[in-house]
């Protein structure tokens, strides 16, 4: 199972392997108040693409277009088999930093990674 959460929102019990997907530290947010297993940054947007994108919801569908371009680079291939090996044993929660719960590059992860479990269970 693949959740999502806001960094600034308290952790749950149900959370299971939170992942930090910004290239950023959330400002004022510890890692032991977020208990945050791993920060990927690596798999948030280039700051190219950051600036680009400035949480504009106009901008959502190139944002997503032009961030999945980028999770086929080699780096966030590797990345992204340990996301998939963290929601194949349990509970993988991606968290992010921005305000917009719909407009983040947490939900284009999330999308990806389920296709990719939904293509695993289908072609073993």
């Amino acid at each position: 199972m693949i959740e999502i959460a806001r960094a600034y929102d308290p952790p749950r019990r149900t959370d299971g392997t939170r992942v930090l997907v910004d290239r950023l530290w959330p400002r004022g947010v510890s890692r032991r108040d977020a208990r945050i297993a791993a920060w990927m940054r690596e798999l948030g947007p280039s700051d190219e693409l950051r600036r680009f994108f400035g949480h504009d919801p106009a901008r959502w569908r190139e944002f997503r277009r032009r961030y999945l371009l980028e999770l086929k680079r080699p780096q966030a291939q590797t990345l992204l088999a340990d996301l998939l090996k963290f929601a194949e044993t349990g509970t993988l929660t991606l968290v992010y930093g921005a305000k917009d719960r719909e407009h983040n590059q947490a939900v284009v992860l999330k999308e990806l990674l389920e296709r990719k479990l939904r293509s695993r269970r289908s072609n073993p």
